[in-house]
């Protein structure tokens, strides 16, 4: 075994503990399910002793589509324990779209609910995929059944830094989903960055509530706590009531803003409940000021937001100790040791007067590129090679990062760029406003025009778009002001939160097609 083996390492932290402790206790489970450290050992090696079974070939592909659960969890740790690759897939994910994933990963395994069983096992066959296995959330399917034959020891595959863990697909909000090929030495190096930059304890006891299929929940939540030697509490879906009335029990929370403002929209949410907590963090997905002062005004933490992505995991953090500086609202802090940031020219931006531009990466976090996306891969790093993230960012004196947008996101009106996260910023502090994005249509005369989509306050008085746009007028300059101020009864989300901005792109490219729908 290497010191790169991310499968080791958590190995050897749970090996340091009683072996009878407790180190996942899943909550309002009748009766209630607890998982010992013991019990993640033996549970891994038999699930690793199953795969090896099958005589796969080196390097295989583990494809998983499940409901969350501690036994994907236990199945993720025995993928890795046994040297082969894991592919997490979207619950929400449609029949076509697990037919793309299956032809593009060619995973010799997929695992997946019951219920799916049928359709799935028909794509997955037609797509050369050799073993089916089922797994649902309360343990029962066929993947367990077989694992329960193998033996409970199992010596782990030896893994060197370079050697692919996960295959990990974008969102795909714009485009063909592109798979991120993560090595254990990504993993690894970033789980151990996060666990000395949040000042991680054995003591510590993580609330889970995020899903298993992404960055946030498998590998920076999960990662940690096991690095950590630290006690989960699990909660299979989230639920603002359960967060909060386990909230006395923990003292790290993770989640993406929308699980924060549930908490605040919650009248239980207040100090007390969140007394013995000690970190609070958020990311996936930019967090409101409004919520970030929200939640401090009410429980008395300040939210921590970091900043990270598929293809690097994470890449900065703002401070967990109090002597390293504040926690600022809108910034995502200054790069995890061992990471570098800069920032370069925005793709096909004029010059930026505040320094914004994309923002670029290096270090052990970065992944090797696209699986099977040769050209994508090449377009993805510098000459001199740095990851290109696609964000629009800044960094101040003190090296601490604001994201100010996506590159892709960019509007360019009448040869002037226009960010659309100020222009949200101003949206989303006018009165009667939820929250808004920011788009750019194409448009005859300038090119691109700022429109915006605004959510309005469910039970307030009717939207006034003319004092809103008055409002506006007095707050930025002519160009960065909306050219159409549209209503909407929300936003289109992905699965993570994150708006997804081109389904408003294409709703709204014609708006300015007609001459009567010329705003000016």
């Amino acid at each position: 075994m290497t010191s790169d083996s991310l499968f080791s390492a958590v190995q050897a932290a749970w090996g340091a503990l009683p072996p009878d402790a407790s180190a996942i206790t899943v909550a309002g489970a009748s009766p209630q399910q607890r998982y010992t450290w013991c019990d993640l050992e033996e549970a891994t090696a038999m699930l690793a002793n199953g795969l090896a079974f099958l005589d796969l070939p080196a390097g295989a592909r583990v494809a998983v589509q499940t409901e969350k659960s501690v036994e994907t969890l236990l199945l993720y740790l025995a993928v890795l324990r046994a040297g082969l690759v894991y592919v997490p897939l979207n619950t929400g994910y449609t029949g076509e779209e697990m037919r793309f994933f299956l032809e593009d990963a060619r995973p010799s395994v997929l695992v997946c609910g019951s219920a799916g069983f049928g359709r799935l096992a028909q794509l997955a066959f037609a797509s050369g995929v050799k073993h089916v296995f089922t797994l649902n959330p309360d343990g029962s399917g066929t993947l367990l059944g077989r694992a329960a034959v193998h033996p409970r020891q199992h010596t782990p595959v030896p893994r060197a830094f370079d050697d692919l863990a996960a295959i990990l697909y974008t969102s795909g909000t714009t485009g063909r989903s592109k798979g991120a090929m993560l090595s254990h030495g990504n993993l690894l190096s970033n789980a151990r960055a996060l666990v000395a930059h949040w000042d991680w304890r054995a003591d510590d006891v993580l609330l889970h509530a995020l899903p298993l299929f992404h960055v946030h929940g498998l590998f920076v939540a999960c990662h940690t706590a096991l690095l950590g030697g630290s006690q989960m509490l699990w909660l299979t879906q989230f639920d603002p009531a359960a967060a909060i009335e386990l909230l006395p029990q923990a003292t790290v929370f993770m989640g993406v803003p929308t699980l924060y403002t549930r908490l605040l929209g919650h009248p239980a949410l207040g100090a007390e409940a969140c007394r013995p907590m000690r970190l609070f963090i958020s990311g996936s997905a930019p967090l409101r000021t409004d919520t970030f002062e929200a939640f401090r005004a009410r429980t008395g933490h300040t939210i921590l937001e970091r900043y990270g992505m598929s293809e690097t995991l994470m890449i900065s953090s703002n401070p967990c100790r109090p002597s390293d500086g504040e926690r600022r609202a809108g910034t995502v802090g200054r790069a995890l040791p061992g990471v570098e940031l800069r920032i370069a020219a925005a793709p096909q931006a004029a010059p930026s007067p505040d320094g914004s531009g994309e923002v670029e990466v290096r270090g052990p976090n970065v992944c090797q590129g696209y699986w099977q996306r040769p050209e994508p891969t090449r377009e993805a790093f510098t000459a001199d090679g740095w990851f290109r993230t696609g964000d629009i960012g800044r960094l101040d004196a003190d090296g601490v990062l604001t994201l100010v947008g996506r590159a892709k996101d960019l509007i360019i009106s009448g040869g002037l760029n226009v960010y659309p996260a100020e222009v949200e910023t101003a949206i989303n502090a006018l009165p009667g406003v939820v929250e808004s994005a920011v788009i750019g249509v194409p448009h005859p005369d300038f090119g691109e025009a700022v429109v915006a989509v605004v959510v309005p306050e469910a039970s307030g008085p009717a939207p006034d778009i003319a004092a809103w746009t008055l409002s506006l007028n007095a707050r930025l300059a002519r160009f960065k002001c909306p050219k159409v101020l549209l209503v909407a009864a929300e936003l289109p989300r992905n699965a993570m939160g994150k708006v997804q901005k081109n389904l408003l792109r294409e709703a709204h490219r014609g708006l300015f097609d007609a001459p009567s729908n010329a705003h000016f």
